[in-house]
């Protein structure tokens, strides 16, 4: 899609509206974005460059990623197929995942900073890493995680009598 379609979409999107599902929360945390890439060396090992940046929000599915470039050497992040590991730092230590990239836009130049925007779903992710994840945005979104919700028991006030 070229630019002028994308930056059409945009502002439609502000103007009717935001259609994602999840609540999301305006956070700025830096991360490292890197290729997920199958392909190794001959030593088993395989060192792809990567990118940092920060997000623009997150959510329990997905997040809005701002990086300085939309490509990484001669690979486009947002390519066909593409897959994206993210290692993304709360403040509660770093959580890694997989995403894969569903738009992109290229921030307006009379912003305060360039490069383009992301927005990527979340595909994989450890159990411990999403328990930690989704306890960060319950507490930016308000909210206590469903794991921590204790119902709160009624105590009885003794009566005048002391029963």
């Amino acid at each position: 899609m070229s630019e002028l379609p994308r930056r059409i979409v945009s502002q439609l999107r502000r103007f009717l509206g935001n259609r994602r599902r999840a609540r999301r929360a305006n956070a700025k945390l830096t991360f490292t974005l890197g290729l997920d890439s199958t392909r190794m060396s001959s030593n088993g090992s395989r060192k792809l460059p990567s990118l940092k940046g920060h997000t623009l929000d997150i959510s329990k599915t997905g997040m809005g990623l701002v990086v300085p470039a939309i490509r990484i050497a001669e690979h486009y992040l947002t390519g066909e197929d593409r897959r994206l590991r993210v290692k993304l730092e709360l403040p509660t230590g770093p959580v890694e995942m997989l995403m894969v990239p569903v738009r992109y836009e290229s921030l307006e130049e009379d912003q305060t900073e360039s490069g383009y925007v992301i927005g990527a779903r979340i595909t994989e992710m450890s159990d411990t890493d999403r328990a930690h994840f989704e306890e960060y945005i319950g507490q930016l979104l308000g909210k206590q995680p469903a794991h921590e919700k204790i119902p709160q028991a009624k105590h009885s006030q003794p009566n005048a009598s002391g029963t």
